[in-house]
């Protein structure tokens, strides 16, 4: 096992014997603890209870975060003519048809959000295999098949994010930057869960939400009280 540094050991020792904090005593402890060189992201992991291997029990949808995500989000944008000259303006990063299905096929994938207008699918339903297991695959479900580019694009760019269930019924998700303000931390993450509570399929029985965590990229994770966690 690898042995822990200094800063590891010591935010490890904070967050001993604890857990079911409130949102706010959650994030004040991460906070406090953060130590790398760069500007870590809170993360949330949502246990479900959930078999997402039945249809009727998969969860997925979408959020634009109170307070955005911090993170510069680069999206792709399968459109042609007009459509393609929107997403442009629009911000996006990487606009194409034959010539982006190419370059996803030669495994150059320079993008963090994937949008296509319907009339593109038949070709953009080539790189499945590709996009599918990478979570980008365009959805119209989260939005990402339509042709309001424009309204597609700049959500993508400004705190939107999408979420999916796991195999092991555990969804994981970017809930904003270590740096931002301990209320705006908290207000995103009660967003999130919201978000989540709303999405629950029909097919779940029993308890639905299980356990919420945070954590921030390199330090360890606490257990947060779900009625602290929900929006209401």
């Amino acid at each position: 096992m690898a042995k822990l540094g200094k800063r590891s050991q010591a935010a490890r020792a904070a967050f001993e014997g604890k857990s079911n904090l409130t949102v706010e005593d959650a994030v004040k402890l991460i906070k406090g603890a953060a130590s790398a060189k760069f500007d870590e992201t809170l993360e949330i992991a949502m246990n479900l209870g959930v078999d997402p291997r039945h249809a009727d029990q998969m969860v997925r949808g979408v959020v634009t975060l109170p307070n955005g995500t911090g993170k510069t989000v680069r999206v792709a944008v399968f459109a042609r003519a007009a459509k393609a000259d929107e997403a442009k303006a629009a911000g996006a990063d990487i606009v194409g048809a034959e010539d982006l299905m190419e370059t996803i096929q030669s495994g150059k994938i320079e993008f963090d959000r994937c949008i296509a207008t319907p009339d593109m699918m038949p070709l953009v339903g080539r790189l499945g295999k590709i996009l599918g297991p990478r979570n980008l695959m365009p959805n119209p479900k989260v939005g990402t098949v339509t042709m309001d580019v424009k309204a597609a694009v700049e959500a993508a760019k400004g705190g939107e994010v999408q979420f999916k269930v796991e195999k092991a019924g555990v969804i994981h998700a970017g809930v904003g930057k270590v740096s931002f303000d301990e209320a705006k931390l908290a207000e995103n993450i009660r967003a999130f869960v919201d978000a989540v509570s709303k999405a629950k399929p029909s097919g779940a029985k029993g308890a639905y939400l299980k356990k919420v965590s945070l954590s921030s990229t390199m330090g360890p994770g606490v257990s947060v009280d779900l009625a602290s966690a929900s929006a209401s």
